[in-house]
């Protein structure tokens, strides 16, 4: 059984980092897989050796997180878009105009960031659902930094791309 100082510890990266390991996992394995994949997440976190994961305790979330993502998505054999944009981003928008206007806006990018490739869709969420640093996302992607430097800049070129896109779309049936 855990010490107190550990237990303790859990508890306070659970309440920390749940919600932006949810929206991660929502955007791997869908909502309703989720939960159960964080749940999964923080077990994990209870049997490890507090000072070997706590210097860098949310790559370590986000690494165990993103491999048992992945193992439910291969069990269940298909791949899940990604779900609803507020299981994906953080809402902290006032009013429901806005909100109004932020989902549209999501909308159109959550779109587009379906038809990314895989590693650069995870760069992706990684950065702006997790707000992980280029060097956390390295060590979840195991890769180099300056390869997630790439892997973002590809990825947000292509996604403007694509909505501006959509939008010239739009407009023209609009007119």
């Amino acid at each position: 059984m855990p010490s107190e100082p550990t237990s303790h510890w859990v508890l306070l990266a659970l309440s920390r980092y749940e919600a932006p390991l949810l929206r991660y996992a929502s955007a791997i394995v869908g909502s309703a897989q989720a939960a159960d994949v964080v749940q999964d997440t923080f077990l994990r976190l209870c049997n490890q050796d507090r000072a070997a994961v706590e210097p860098h305790l949310r790559a370590w979330l986000f690494t165990v997180c993103r491999n048992r993502a992945l193992d439910v998505r291969r069990d269940k054999r298909h791949v899940e878009p990604v779900a609803e944009m507020d299981e994906v981003m953080p809402n902290n928008l006032p009013g429901p105009a806005e909100a109004l206007e932020r989902r549209e806006a999501m909308r159109r990018v959550l779109g587009a960031l379906d038809t990314l490739p895989e590693r650069q869709r995870e760069a992706v969420l990684l950065k702006f659902s997790g707000d992980l640093s280029y060097q956390e996302i390295a060590e979840v992607l195991g890769t180099s930094v300056s390869n997630v430097g790439f892997l973002l800049h590809t990825a947000l070129r292509a996604l403007r791309e694509q909505v501006e896109k959509k939008d010239r779309e739009a407009e023209r049936r609009n007119r």
